[in-house]
């Protein structure tokens, strides 16, 4: 970087100064004048013209960064689920009024622009909004961090339905182009597969050279990550796969066009699609090629680009904490030692020190079969020299195992980083808790389990290396922005500081007893259930009552996370008011809301979602229910959708089987948005009910431990299904195929049989008392008072979810970092 070189000089924050930016963007960007210009050139130049007041605080966010090279955070995901960007940035910038009067004066519709946006699915739930969240927060807090990801072509499958199943069809999130990105190929970086090693000529102690077979360029394409009117904008850095050779001139020139793009088409298919269908060996194969392709070039970028040149590695944990993720970076643990012995000729003990002091690890499951594992075949064939470099941090971890626990050779078979069965194979959540300072879980109750449980025999060695940062949701997006009428409510009440500090929400708390704040807090709820409606029958063609209960299940379709206990209480209703044991005037309007996508190879959760859709079009096309029940289940949730279905919902299902679900961020965001939840203690449900009251959460089911005893003692769902008659006839109903137009096979009695002979996650044990918590939330519905002061209660004690209490938690705990206040 060049000393003293100028700023870049900052556009003027004035009405008339940001329509020029936007006329010349239109005219000098998309070729066009105003009135040619379709909608999709008006929302390129608009979201060009916000990104260029972004990029001059951008550019200064990196020269003080260079300048200045405090210790950075690196977030290394495989996902970041950002959702839609133009009002965004808009908020962060503070543009978003600037913009509005800009564009009315032209005659321009900001909202037909807003819903041109197409969101990038560059994640699969939870864990990709989360790392948005952090990002978000990062900037906002000041921090100085740079995300790191893939910029996959097609990104979480686009969802639809042919008669009630799932059908995958390609995310082409880029078809119209994606203003916020800025490519820079002449920044690419190559990263190596395959091949052999041999040894190092006058090597140090461990070192190899690595002979790999094939390259691929990894091309970065940097966005622009704002934090809240602070004047500082941080970096998400994706990375592209391209063939370090794309074409073949004289294969082509011979007729064979096929294969004279084939190197390209290889490399290509690495960040082509976002999880790749892994029940074949390709799909394994190529999705450990995704993540070492990422953290490779990501690792690559840091030491080489942002880094000065002369600086000392071995200063490195000063500079930089790489914040693994979940499982699927850790491959960066040996690729940062393959550089230190084997490129910078370092001793192994040494890099070593250096490596432990770097990476932190967040596990984000508390499943045994999501802790990932790679056979050592794969890895030794993919990647020879990392496999090398495992085995050998293994062997020395396992010599201080011996130390610590001699004798106990059960305990060594159990720590192992290499697995021996079912077949040899590298458990990464391992790799990354030896080689990580800090080890965190993302809910109080799911960090316990994780250091009593899941990673018990490494706790108890390392006590304190494991700790536990709560997640959090960040309450621009789902606040600020998904919600404008509550947050206006909000301000208004306790003034705009909550943007940045979402504990002042607790202002609200006397506000609660307040009859005329009541009101209002209902007239926003209802107006936005207005919105909702109206969004449905625009996007999916549904149409739903306005004025109904709103209960929302909208989460990634597992088994742990119970959609079909969710099931089972719809056609428990059901059959109650078809049989005439429950009286229809005497049934709460209820709307019930599914939002889910299944893994294209889970076979179990796509016949989930089917019935789920049988139920509701046999339920939705009951005259006599009309007003009083109604399923749906659009199409493709998303971000989007998210923004305006939790400002809507009334009541949020957090029903997994407890000790199963780490911590959820769904649940939070609809608790700051004024829903009740119904769920069980489980996860970050722990925190939520603690800080609302018991009075204002609709607790149920079994605690962990009392699902493990059931589990240990034996458990048989099948007395479940005998001994609780209504149990039973919901069960019946579902069989009898009168969902499914008398079809009895298929997923109907694949689902009978998983729930009645197996229930690996007891939707059975926990039904009754399930249906006891609803019957407890139809009742409190029905005092629409008391029922808007648990809501307001929600909102005001639920300011502890916001991302930047996360952030600040990691910085405290875990990273050492510290904010670097930028100019404004």
């Amino acid at each position: 970087m060049i000393e003293n070189t100028p700023p870049v000089a900052a556009r003027e924050h004035t009405v008339e100064s940001f329509t020029r930016e936007f006329l010349r963007e239109l005219n000098f960007g998309q070729g066009v004048d105003l009135d040619r210009a379709s909608a999709n050139d008006k929302y390129l130049a608009l979201s060009r013209t916000v990104r260029h007041y972004l990029t001059t605080r951008w550019l200064e966010t990196l020269r003080n960064q260079y300048r200045d090279q405090a210790k950075t955070v690196a977030y290394l995901s495989a996902e970041f689920l950002l959702g839609p960007q133009l009002e965004n940035a808009m908020l962060a910038a503070d543009l978003d009024e600037i913009a509005n009067e800009s564009l009315r004066a032209l005659g321009v519709d900001l909202d037909e622009l807003r819903a041109l946006e197409i969101e990038p699915g560059l994640g699969n739930g939870g864990l990709g909004r989360l790392a948005a969240c952090f990002i978000d927060s990062l900037a906002t807090l000041n921090v100085p961090s740079v995300g790191y990801g893939i910029r996959y072509e097609y990104g979480i499958f686009r969802q639809t339905f042919e008669d009630g199943a799932q059908v995958e069809k390609p995310d082409t999130w880029l078809r119209l182009g994606s203003p916020w990105e800025l490519p820079h190929p002449e920044h690419a970086v190559e990263v190596s597969f395959g091949g052999h090693t041999v040894e190092a000529e006058g090597g140090n102690d461990g070192a190899r050279t690595w002979v790999p077979d094939w390259r691929v360029a990894a091309v970065p394409y940097n966005y622009m990550v704002p934090g809240y009117r602070n004047g500082r904008v941080n970096t998400l850095r994706l990375w592209s796969a391209r063939a370090t050779h794309e074409f073949d001139l004289q294969i082509f020139n011979a007729g064979d066009y096929a294969e004279a793009v084939r190197a390209r088409t290889f490399a290509e298919n690495i960040s082509k699609v976002l999880y790749p269908e892994d029940s074949t060996p390709q799909g394994k194969e190529l999705r450990l090629q995704q993540q070492y392709f990422f953290v490779a070039a990501s690792l690559r970028d840091f030491l080489e680009t942002v880094l000065p040149a002369d600086f000392d590695l071995h200063r490195l944990p000063d500079r930089i904490t790489w914040q693994l993720n979940d499982t699927h970076p850790v491959i960066a643990v040996p690729e940062l030692m393959r550089i230190l012995v084997d490129e910078r000729g370092w001793d192994w003990a040494d890099a070593w020190a250096v490596t432990q002091k770097v990476f932190a690890y967040t596990c984000h499951t508390l499943l045994p079969e999501a802790l990932e594992v790679w056979s050592v075949d794969l890895l030794g064939r993919l990647l020879p020299r990392h496999l090398e470099i495992i085995y050998r941090i293994n062997e020395e971890f396992i010599e201080e195992v011996r130390a610590a626990f001699p004798g106990d050779e059960l305990r060594v078979r159990r720590m192992s980083i290499i697995a021996e069965q079912p077949e040899r194979a590298v458990r990464m959540a391992h790799l990354a808790t030896v080689a990580g300072f800090k080890v965190n879980g993302v809910a109080e109750l799911h960090s316990q389990l994780l250091a009593d449980k899941v990673l018990h025999d490494f706790a108890q060695m390392w006590p304190g290396k494991f700790t536990n940062v709560t997640n959090g949701v960040t309450p621009r997006r789902f606040v600020r922005l998904a919600n404008p009428g509550l947050s206006g409510l909000i301000t208004e009440a306790i003034g705009d500081g909550w943007i940045t500090d979402l504990e002042q929400l607790r202002g609200l708390e006397p506000l609660a007893d307040d009859a005329e704040f009541r009101r209002r807090f209902r007239e926003i709820k209802a107006a936005n259930k207005r919105h909702f409606a109206d969004v449905l029958l625009a996007r999916d063609g549904i149409e739903i009552a306005g004025d109904a209960m709103v209960d929302a299940m909208v989460k990634r379709l597992h088994e742990y996370k119970r959609q079909s206990l969710k099931l089972l209480h719809i056609v428990s209703l059901y059959e109650g008011i078809t049989s005439g044991r429950i009286p229809l005037d005497a049934v709460t309007p209820r709307t019930f809301v599914f939002g889910a996508k299944a893994a294209p190879g889970y076979v179990r959760a796509k016949e989930t979602i089917a019935l789920i859709n049988a139920v509701g079009a046999t339920i939705n096309a009951d005259a006599s229910l009309q007003g009083r029940l109604k399923v749906a289940f659009p199409a493709n949730y998303n971000v989007t959708l998210a923004e305006d279905l939790v400002p809507a919902a009334d009541l949020s299902e957090q029903i997994s089987l407890a000790g199963k679900e780490a911590s959820g961020t769904g649940n939070m965001k609809f608790a700051l948005n004024g829903a009740l939840t119904v769920g069980t203690d489980d996860g970050a449900n722990v925190e939520i009910r603690k800080l609302v009251g018991d009075e204002n959460f609709f607790l149920f089911g079994m605690t962990e431990p009392e699902a493990a005893d059931l589990s240990a003692r034996g458990y048989d769902p099948g007395a479940y299904y005998e001994s609780d008659p209504q149990l039973k006839a919901a069960l019946d109903l579902l069989a009898s195929g009168v969902f499914t137009g008398g079809e009895r096979g298929g997923a109907v009695a694949s689902i009978f049989a998983s729930l009645t002979e197996r229930d690996r996650f007891m939707a059975l044990a926990d039904f009754r008392s399930y249906m006891d918590a609803q019957s407890r939330v139809d009742a409190a519905y029905a005092d629409h008072e008391a029922w808007s002061r648990s809501a307001v209660l929600n909102v005001a004690r639920t300011g502890f979810f916001s991302s930047d209490r996360s952030i600040q938690d990691y910085l405290d705990r875990i990273w050492g970092a510290r904010p670097v206040t930028q100019n404004r």
